[in-house]
């Protein structure tokens, strides 16, 4: 299973700069972030994945729209992989405007509101991670892209990966580490860099 953690959001920009909480509700990809999310799609490519889950997070769902609309990938919608509820950026949008924005996405498996009420443990992200790859290790899981966030990420691998960056992992071996595949490396039309290396 692959992992990929979403574009830059406006959020992300000014939180990596100030360590500040700048106050946007469920913020949208910046430019560098769809910049990203386009690189990862070529970079995914190669490796052949037959459909995305995505957290329901806008950030996680832009990103999973340009990938998919690149590859021709189905996408479904899973909130056990949201990010840990401990910022604004973490208060979501309700599903009546999800439902409005992403018309060949079903969210009618979600509570409304899906995202929680008060500030979520460590210990809470950490089962609730484990309940996801316990249920993804009895599917076809090789081929599976997962979209989602730093923190159900370092719940998973125990590790801080960058806006755009890739990691694969084996559901059923969570005693082995994540293998670090890619990040993205060229964010501006007129950088000549690669889209993507290895980590």
């Amino acid at each position: 299973m692959i992992l990929i953690r979403h574009g830059q959001t406006e959020f992300n920009r000014v939180y990596s700069e100030t360590g500040r909480d700048p106050g946007i509700r469920d913020p949208q990809l910046t430019a560098v972030g769809r910049s990203q999310a386009a690189a990862v799609a070529q970079a995914l490519a190669a490796m052949n994945p037959s459909r995305l889950i995505v957290s329901p997070y806008t950030r996680a769902l832009e990103t999973a729209e340009i990938i998919a609309t690149d590859l021709g990938l189905p996408i479904s919608v899973e909130p056990l992989i949201a990010e840990r509820f401990a910022f604004t950026c973490d208060i979501g949008t309700p599903l009546a405007m999800l439902q409005a924005r992403w018309l060949d996405i079903a969210f009618d498996h979600l509570p409304d509101p899906w995202w929680p009420a008060r500030e979520e443990t460590v210990g809470a992200l950490s089962r609730r991670s484990e309940l996801f790859c316990s249920r993804i290790a009895r599917e076809a899981w090789s081929r599976i892209a997962v979209i989602t966030h730093w923190g159900f990420i370092r719940a998973v691998t125990g590790l801080k990966v960058p806006n755009g960056a890739a990691l694969r992992i084996d559901p059923t071996r969570p005693d082995r580490r994540a293998e670090p595949l890619f990040f993205p490396v060229r964010v501006n039309p007129g950088d000549r860099r690669p889209l993507w290396r290895k980590i």
